[in-house]
């Protein structure tokens, strides 16, 4: 029994907690944050005011996580976030590949819980600040209203990855919110007052079939959305969760201090939405329906964005201008919404994509005044156009986690996040998120540590692409489709196919490239030509004479045509892709973008891939084979097709290729890395999205690993993580390595981006 007299007041308790790093947030941005600095070494607090992980991905929000694949809608190909936002969604997928939000959260609550050197606090929100000085924080004070218990993390670094910046405000750090004037940046698309100057938020619905009629009194504060909202013929009884995206509101309010009365506006559309798909009847097949789940929090997208010493424009995108302190990408379109959200009689949002990927400068990730605070996510140094793509939540995870590993660096040089750029560093930097898996655009890492550098690898075979065998599928050529290939430097090679014509017709084809090596976006036309088809049987050739100065991908192009089949292969193959000139509704691609010479966009054309099990390379034959799977792709740290696929492939008949890594004496090793095909083109969408596959068809899924006496190191049966890394707990002494790896799918050739010994 415990039993204590009456008192004037009493004090909450109060624990001290101290680390070397403190992460506020536990959306994506934080989670990666936390975890890449606790890979690395050091002692993490993650402080998260919610009771699970993952911000607006978690099951209290549901939307689906993207970045710059875009739901495969634009020109970026193989543009998936790497590096722990990956092992994430790949996890995801072979666990959830339904997309259960409930399922989401037990999987980031344990990669989490799986760092010995995070400690989590949930359900705790901090209030307070204090500094050791006016520009220098000494610790953030939260409390958890489920224990009644203050906390003070204490730490020489923070970061705030907390969507509204909690800590960057408390601290004084230099903030901004609403949309800037196109006069102060020179940014063309900044939005008019009239649009609005910020983004609103979302709370969506689930419903379910429950097999028996089921009736819905609405409460007497649901909205009528048939007199309310211009678009409320828009709703229908199929869509729930975040496909609702558009049910939106706040852009006129206070997004911060206004949060709960813009909550109180979303549940009165929500619940008249639900009352009119039940009630009004106009939806018979929803007899059966109930509303399963609503939001209890709203969705957030914009409310601060604070201040570093560099701010991310529009021009950073649309240019992709490049930076020395480079340590990621963005992709999204510019993405900006009517300030009015749902009662707008605009358009729910106005996407605007450049041709490719684009850097994100280290500068944009820590404060201009308060000398050890770092940011991730939503809140990073960009205008409010800019923040229109920097904000989706890939880009933000993939942000957190070259935040994690900064953070690491400014502890073993002891310097401040500004000085790591200052002292000149950043190289460092960046090579070290390259040993990490976490690809930076158009900047070129060496790591003479890795051991591969210096031996020589032997293999059973390497992959000489000269055809592509067709699979007796032919269908109509209802869109126009290219073949993507990665060509060497010198003469095109000629492409032949086989094409039906159903009637005499005439085909027209070009060969295109991009206008800037490294894009997918086919800009440039090298040769164009149209050729007679003749009903039955006809061969295509696509050549040109055209001399390419570098190696570059190419794309073939045969345009639509309803009067000719073409025939496609089952055969897939890392870094080889078709792409269509389609359209996707979803991210405002229709085909072309076709842009306002007055708003500073690019216009062209998408040419985009299908999702398995469509979107089939062609088949096809070259006049010369191509070379660019070869071994010494397997030394780069670019792990992903760019100009070139930097893969390994072996050849398409080799059931169980074999790698032999020799050194000329005895090496120790104590770590190995394999880095498999994650497929970098696929999406993975945590929610809603059913994928075709729990396991990426290019990852090995057996392998096995010997020393130079043929003992076995290790092996694995089943595997579905596409990046293995082993911690051997004694170092191997050997000169050589055998990696024997076994083919699991008959058209899909074996191949490994990069292997990694230390």
């Amino acid at each position: 029994m415990f039993k204590e007299e009456p008192s004037e007041c009493r004090e909450l308790k109060l624990l001290e907690i101290s680390s070397d790093f403190v992460v506020v947030g536990g959306g994506l941005a934080g989670v990666c944050a936390a975890i890449s600095a606790a890979r690395s070494g050091l002692k993490v607090s993650l402080v998260q005011d919610r009771p699970v992980l993952g911000g607006n991905s978690s099951s209290e929000v549901r939307l689906w996580i993207l970045g710059a694949t875009s739901h495969m809608g634009n020109n970026n190909r193989w543009a998936r976030e790497s590096g722990i936002i990956n092992e994430i969604m790949i996890e995801n997928l072979f666990s959830n590949k339904e997309g259960n939000p409930i399922i989401f959260d037990s999987i980031l609550l344990d990669k989490v819980k799986k760092e010995k050197n995070i400690s989590l606090f949930l359900n705790t929100s901090v209030y307070h600040v204090d500094k050791l000085d006016n520009d220098t924080i000494s610790s953030v004070i939260g409390y958890c209203s489920q224990n009644e218990t203050k906390y003070a993390f204490n730490s020489k670094l923070f970061c705030d990855c907390s969507g509204d910046g909690i800590v960057g405000f408390l601290s004084g750090a230099a903030f901004r919110m609403g949309a800037e004037s196109s006069d102060e940046f020179g940014e063309k698309f900044a939005p008019s007052s009239e649009y609005g100057e910020l983004l609103g938020h979302s709370i969506y619905f689930y419903s379910k079939d429950t097999g028996s009629p089921v009736k819905y009194n609405p409460p007497s504060f649901a909205l009528d959305v048939s007199k309310e909202i211009p678009r409320y013929k828009s709703f229908n009884s199929k869509d729930f969760g975040c496909r609702l995206w558009w049910i939106e509101y706040g852009g006129r309010k206070d997004t911060v201090h206004d949060t709960e009365e813009i909550k109180w506006e979303l549940w009165k559309i929500v619940y008249g939405v639900w009352n009119h798909i039940k009630n009004s009847g106009e939806f018979p097949e929803a007899e059966n329906l109930t509303l399963e789940w609503v939001g209890t929090i709203p969705g957030k997208r914009e409310s601060r964005r604070f201040e570093g010493d560099y701010m991310i424009v529009q021009q950073d995108i649309v240019d992709q201008r490049k930076h020395d302190d480079a340590v990621a990408f963005g992709g999204w379109s510019i993405d900006l919404h009517p300030g009015d959200g749902v009662f707008s009689e605009k358009p729910g949002c106005n996407q605007w994509h450049s041709k490719g990927i684009y850097q994100i400068p280290y500068r944009s990730l820590y404060s201009r005044n308060i000398s050890n605070l770092f940011f991730a996510g939503r809140i990073i140094s960009a205008s409010h156009v800019a923040f229109g793509s920097t904000r989706v939540m890939a880009t933000s995870a993939f942000l957190g986690q070259a935040v994690g590993n900064a953070a690491y660096l400014c502890l073993q040089k002891n310097c401040s996040p500004k000085e790591l750029y200052t002292l000149n560093h950043i190289g460092e930097l960046q090579s070290y998120l390259a040993k990490k898996g976490h690809f930076i655009p158009d900047v070129e890492s060496t790591d003479n540590d890795n051991l591969i550098n210096h031996a020589t690898i032997e293999t059973s075979s390497v992959l000489q692409l000269s055809s592509l065998q067709g699979n007796g599928e032919w269908n109509i050529l209802d869109e126009s489709i290219a073949q993507l290939l990665p060509i060497n430097s010198g003469k095109i090679p000629d492409l032949k196919l086989s094409i039906l014509g159903l009637k005499d017709t005439e085909i027209e084809v070009e060969i295109r490239l991009s206008s800037k090596i490294g894009n997918f976006t086919p800009d440039v036309t090298i040769a164009k030509e149209s050729h007679k088809v003749f009903i039955g049987s006809n061969e295509l050739v696509i050549g040109s004479d055209y001399q390419l100065d570098a190696d570059q991908y190419v794309f073939y192009i045969i345009h639509k045509n309803t009067n000719v089949k073409v025939e496609y292969s089952n055969i897939r193959i890392t870094g080889v892709l078709s792409v269509f000139n389609t359209i996707n509704v979803a991210v405002s691609n229709y085909g072309k973008q076709e842009a306002p010479d007055n708003i500073g966009i690019d216009s062209f054309e998408f040419w985009v891939p299908k999702r398995r099990p469509e979107g089939k390379n062609l088949a096809f034959s070259l006049s010369e084979p191509i070379a660019g799977f070869d071994l010494s792709n397997l030394k780069s740290l670019v792990q992903r097709p760019t100009f070139q696929t930097n893969a390994w492939v072996a050849s398409l008949f080799d059931d169980s290729p074999e790698l032999r890594i020799k050194w000329d004496q005895k090496q120790s090793i104590q770590e190995l890395k394999l880095c498999f095909d994650p497929d970098w083109d696929h999406p993975l969408e945590s929610v809603l999205i059913n994928h075709p596959e729990s396991i990426i068809p290019f990852c090995v899924q057996d392998f096995s690993i010997y020393d130079d006496q043929n003992r076995l190191v290790y092996e694995k049966a089943g595997n579905y993580e596409t990046v293995i890394e082993l911690n051997l707990q004694t170092p191997l002494l050997t000169n050589e390595l055998v990696i024997r790896l076994s083919k699991t799918h008959e058209h899909i050739p074996v191949s490994l981006f990069s292997i990694q010994i230390y």
